[in-house]
């Protein structure tokens, strides 16, 4: 569409090829009585009813009266654990209408085609092979690929439709982790911007959100209600830093909030998402015979902030019978070597590296290694389907740094619980299934369509408060535990 102010309707349309503005066409990678008793009266001489009738007629009201506010599907029980089915599989509810805004072609495919010219690869002939790079933040390209392929399932808990005017929400289909990181390497002084390696146009992320906050402000639907009703997804903890302030009244599609403000993002109106796990599944049956590790762990063993206790964690466990700590960046060779370790071992260490979350914790999930989760600002995906205290392990970060502690804790867990683990891990890997149908996506767009009766709340409520002083937290607005003081 144009660059102008109000979108237009759009009739039903198919994908065109992603070369043309708009982008249509989702593109393959490798990859929801007055009364129950009568009033007061005079003591009856006899029962009108048998007992029995009575009481089974009594439990038929109470069950029609209470049915509109039970779960749509019974529970999967595992074990001692309870899973709650989720309502994308029978949903209960109407489908949340969502608009795709029809964003100029340089925020979404765009994006993409800079990625690659900054490495120095050409652009595919055929622009329908134009490949979105494979990594940890690519739930915006599942997300965005999801909303305009054809044939959209049934049981999708939101449905597109082409009329801005039947919206419930807006969906802004900016691809901000993958511009965060188009540049590979920014010099000091120079705000992230370089010369791509094949030439062509300087790239820059922070103008490219200032252009995407500017090309949103000349949109009515922006206008209309503040922006609540919009969808942004920046799951990269630096994706939209520059303009956050301006787009935080949005519904934000975050892997955590380890930089964010309370005032920016919380629980209650944004949504958590998981990251693309980066090894390959286990496809195996549960048991312990294989995994001959006790703990496993890879990655960076330097990082900022709450991410420092890796360092210490490394000094702790280096040395320890049956546990294995090594450090490692991202590379193809340390993705074969971590899918070897977690899919050999019994339990997988998450500590926090710069922010609280990482991928490591569903590629842990998906080998069915028992996360063992050492980070005390964590917030994780789908909490109201999932019990997490059922398929990780929670230390406390004073406790888990102490020699000894940490291992431990876990020789005393049986081999019995260490199957039941296991079990329930299997159960609840879909989740964490960007490509399975009824997985990540169709459970991110259940909890965004939660999100519904709080924003039509704050539009309505905004419609009749006067002007208040100060900051009004009464609706958005939550904290969460601080890390605690690391001590080696």
């Amino acid at each position: 569409m144009s660059e102008g102010r109000r979108p237009r309707k759009q009739p039903p349309r198919t994908p065109n090829s992603p070369s043309s503005d708009a982008p249509n066409k989702s593109l393959t990678i490798p990859i929801t009585p007055r009364s129950l008793f009568p009033a007061r009266m005079a003591r009856p001489r006899r029962l009108l009813l048998p007992p029995a009738l009575a009481a089974a007629l009594a439990l038929l009201a109470l069950f029609a009266l209470f049915r509109p506010f039970l779960p749509p599907a019974g529970p999967l029980s595992i074990g001692s654990t309870t899973f709650l089915r989720a309502s994308s599989s029978a949903p209960s509810l109407p489908q949340v209408r969502i608009y795709v805004y029809d964003l100029p072609r340089r925020f979404t495919y765009g994006v993409v085609e800079s990625y690659v010219l900054a490495r120095g690869s050409a652009l595919p002939d055929d622009p329908a092979s134009l490949r979105y790079p494979g990594h940890q933040h690519s739930a915006e390209w599942w997300l965005f690929t999801d909303l305009t392929r054809p044939g959209r399932p049934a049981a999708s808990p939101v449905t597109r439709v082409d009329d801005p005017e039947e919206a419930d929400l807006f969906y802004v289909p900016f691809f901000s982790s993958l511009s965060l990181v188009v540049n590979p390497i920014r010099p000091a002084g120079t705000a992230g911007v370089v010369e791509p390696a094949a030439g062509g146009p300087v790239y820059s992320d922070e103008r490219m959100q200032e252009e995407l906050v500017e090309w949103l402000e000349g949109q009515e639907y922006w206008t209309r209600n503040k922006g609540r009703d919009h969808v942004f997804i920046c799951q990269d903890p630096n994706a939209l830093y520059k303009v956050i302030d301006r787009v935080k009244n949005g519904v934000l599609l975050v892997s955590d909030f380890g930089r964010l403000r309370p005032d920016q993002a919380s629980l209650v109106k944004d949504v958590i998402l998981p990251y693309s796990h980066r090894i390959n599944p286990f496809k195996g049956e549960i048991g312990v015979e294989d995994r001959k590790s006790l703990l496993f762990f890879m990655g960076n063993r330097y990082r900022k902030e709450g991410g420092k206790i890796r360092d210490i964690l490394f000094q702790v466990l280096e040395g320890e019978e049956d546990v294995i700590i090594k450090h490692g960046t991202q590379s193809r060779e340390s993705r074969r070597m971590a899918t070897h370790g977690m899919h050999t071992s019994k339990f997988c260490l998450h500590p926090a590296g710069d922010t609280p979350s990482a991928c490591r914790l569903f590629d842990a999930i998906v080998s069915l290694c028992i996360p063992v989760i050492v980070s005390d600002q964590i917030e994780l995906p789908f909490e109201d389907v999932i019990d997490y205290k059922r398929i990780a392990m929670f230390l406390d970060t004073n406790k888990a740094v102490k020699p000894g502690y940490l291992t431990a804790q876990l020789r005393k867990i049986s081999t019995e619980r260490i199957l039941e683990y296991q079990k329930e891990l299997k159960v609840v890997s879909r989740y964490f299934e960007y490509e399975d149908p009824d997985g990540t996506v169709n459970e991110i767009w259940r909890q965004v369509s939660l999100k519904l009766p709080l924003i039509k709340l704050m539009n309505n409520r905004d419609k009749r408060l006067v002007q208040r002083a100060g900051s009004d937290c009464a609706c958005v607005c939550s904290s969460w535990n601080q890390t605690s003081d690391l001590k080696p």
